[in-house]
């Protein structure tokens, strides 16, 4: 199993922007896919984003899409998120996921999950 530490949260206001981090344990981090989730109060964890093992694809939820980018450096064994034009409906707990299935990261069974990263939009 991979040891993630996810970072790079704060508070932002609208329109602003924040990088997040996932830094992995994984001693071969490119043979996993990676992806990021995000939890609001009340609500059920939903899919972000999500990146093959080298990076060359990556796929984003359609309520982030043409803001947020992810993206990955395996020689650094981390995979970012940059969120832009951020919006108050962006305020969650983000989370990193990661197993060597694409598809089982995409959903949300992964086997390695973060601590999270508290993301605040303020209007």
């Amino acid at each position: 199993q991979v040891q993630l530490v996810e970072s790079g949260g704060g508070l932002v206001q609208a329109g602003g922007s924040l990088r997040l981090s996932c830094a992995a344990s994984a001693r071969t981090f490119s043979n996993y896919a990676m992806g990021w989730f995000r939890q609001a109060p009340g609500k059920e964890r939903e899919f972000v984003a999500a990146i093959t093992w080298g990076g060359g694809v990556t796929y984003s939820a359609d309520s982030v899409k043409g803001r947020f980018t992810i993206s990955r450096d395996n020689a650094k064994n981390t995979v970012y998120l940059q969120m832009n034009s951020l919006k108050p409906e962006d305020t969650a707990v983000y989370y990193c996921n990661a197993d060597r299935g694409l598809n089982t990261v995409k959903s949300g069974h992964g086997n390695s999950w973060g601590q999270g990263t508290q993301v605040t939009v303020s209007s």
